[in-house]
């Protein structure tokens, strides 16, 4: 029997602030890390999958999970996840985009391509790889070589994806046991948990997030609340001149204005005062 142990990651197209929102719904302890230009690494720190191979027993198949939690992290998302994994028997990846069907690839341990055709064409255009190099370096797995094993045909995927600033940390490569990359992960200086902590917590982080992304000064701060004002302003005499009118398209149009400029003043008070009892 092959002694290869089983490992797992989830690579992202994108940095970890927009990351860590998506990964807390997983609801899965997990090290979030950046691994290279505009690209994050997710290590699970658990083992929700078999722990010999494909063909032990209990628990799910590494790659199923995987394919799962990749799927997930994709969907409403505009980047996308690369489930890789390996065990006793194979090693392949999964790379999931959006609301699309996922699509992967698997070798036996010892390096025979077992996967669908066309599939490395996919996912070079899911990825934004060249179409002609890229496409060139990624059919080559899919051929016989004797001299390359599973890992080493993971190894040339990571390659290829290095030409758009994929970069493992240190630790994190193709074989490693699970137990061994949680603890490379942890150890990169940026490297932070990610843990379930209830909806409370999820729905915070993810306001967090929106509001240090580009439309954060739009929805917190003084030019957001400048906008919940003027909507007051302009919403009142819209109301009034629905009401003195009976016109229904003035007082809908009074409402929304009335309702958005109350609730962007509210959300902005709520979170001020959020921000201030946690500094106590």
């Amino acid at each position: 029997m092959n002694a290869t142990p089983v490992g797992a990651l989830l690579l992202c197209r994108t940095v970890s602030e927009t990351v860590r929102p998506a990964a807390h719904l997983l609801r899965e302890p997990m090290v979030l890390t950046p691994a290279g230009d505009g690209w994050s690494v997710l290590v699970p720190e658990g083992k929700p999958w078999r722990g010999e191979g494909s063909g032990g027993m209990g628990g799910e198949p590494v790659d199923r999970v995987m394919g799962g939690w990749a799927a997930a992290l994709a969907v409403g998302s505009t980047w996308p996840v690369l489930a890789l994994w390996w065990d006793g028997d194979r090693a392949g990846c999964t790379l999931a985009s959006g609301f699309r069907r996922p699509v992967g690839y698997v070798w036996l341990a010892d390096g025979t391509p077992v996967g669908e055709d066309g599939a490395m064409r996919t996912f070079a255009a899911r990825l934004g790889l060249d179409p002609v190099l890229d496409v060139q370096a990624l059919e080559a797995l899919t051929l016989a070589d004797p001299d390359a094993d599973a890992g080493a045909r993971l190894r040339g995927l990571l390659a290829v994806l290095a030409r758009t600033g994929a970069a493992l940390p240190p630790g994190l490569g193709p074989g490693e046991p699970a137990d061994r990359l949680r603890a490379a992960a942890g150890a990169q200086r940026e490297a932070e948990r990610i843990e379930w902590a209830g909806w409370r917590d999820a729905v915070r982080v993810e306001l967090d997030a929106v509001e240090s992304g580009s439309l954060g000064p739009w929805v917190r701060g003084p030019r957001a609340r400048a906008i919940a004002a003027a909507q007051l302003v302009v919403g009142v005499p819209l109301l009034l001149t629905g009401i003195r009118r009976r016109s229904g398209g003035w007082l809908v149009a009074g409402a929304v204005l009335l309702a958005q400029g109350a609730l962007g003043l509210a959300y902005n008070r709520i979170r001020d005062e959020a921000e201030g009892c946690s500094t106590l």
